[in-house]
């Protein structure tokens, strides 16, 4: 049984937070509210999700574990038209089925195949697997996004150079995918090639800290690991193709997509 942390040590925990609001007002940078309001919004969530988990948790329903992934997706796909600046009547759908498909590809990898539960949809693994997948791969979508279109009118005279030479759309905007694609995946990459040298990473430590075998323990985080990376550039994939597809009108201009 994990040792619990009372609420005594979540106020130390909380009070850490003073080091880096210090920091933020003495360079002057306006990340104090942002941050503050994330902290708070994320506090009241995780105790919801604490206190709904249990019951689903309890209940074990496939068409309330599949409509809880559903509400996931969605929110992880509102999330990233958001952080991008994307108009969400032209992309919301897109985004949403781009994170749907490589989710429905790797449950079945990990769930179905990798650690072969009798029930495939049970909320224990279902839902905590299908959130850890959903939340990085939300992250790298983000990254992928900005680059595509930041690099595209940086250099928008390479992009006309290509077209006008005969590429296609998808040949034109290739070297903007790539880069989108680069930028969101060396970072975990990076983390990639140290884990297990420089810290435990996340499941990892979950699992033994629960009291699970060390040996255990680790095949899981290496499956996670691959599943997590392989979901990330699937959605990255299908989103920068959707997104070049949504965006160019038949001369291959490219549209009022952004919300500003």
């Amino acid at each position: 049984m994990t040792k619990d942390i009372t609420f005594a040590g979540l106020i130390i925990a909380y009070s850490l937070l003073l080091i880096p609001l210090l920091i933020f007002k003495l360079l002057k940078i306006k990340l104090i509210k942002d941050t503050i309001i994330a902290f708070l919004r994320m506090t009241v969530q995780l105790f919801l999700v604490g206190i709904y988990l249990k019951y689903i948790f309890e209940l074990d329903n496939l068409w309330l574990n599949l409509a809880w992934a559903l509400i996931m997706i969605g929110v992880a796909a509102g999330t990233v038209i958001r952080r991008t600046g994307l108009k969400a009547r032209i992309f919301a759908f897109p985004i949403f089925l781009s994170i749907l498909t490589s989710l429905v590809l790797i449950d079945i990898a990990f769930l179905g195949f990798m650690i072969d539960i009798k029930y495939k949809f049970e909320a224990r693994y279902f839902i905590p697997i299908s959130g850890m997948i959903i939340g990085n791969l939300m992250r790298a979508d983000v990254m992928a996004i900005n680059e595509f279109y930041k690099k595209l009118k940086q250099e928008v005279t390479l992009y006309q150079y290509l077209l006008a030479n005969g590429s296609s759309l998808f040949e034109a905007l290739l070297p903007f995918m790539r880069s989108g694609i680069v930028v969101a995946m060396n970072p975990l990459i990076a983390s990639t090639a140290v884990t297990g040298l420089i810290a435990l990473p996340g499941m990892m430590t979950g699992q033994l800290l629960g009291g699970s075998l060390p040996m255990t323990a680790i095949k899981y985080q290496i499956a996670i690991i691959i599943t997590i990376f392989v979901a990330q550039v699937i959605t990255i994939f299908l989103s920068l193709i959707f997104a070049s597809r949504s965006s160019f009108d038949s001369w291959g201009n490219l549209k009022d997509v952004f919300t500003k």
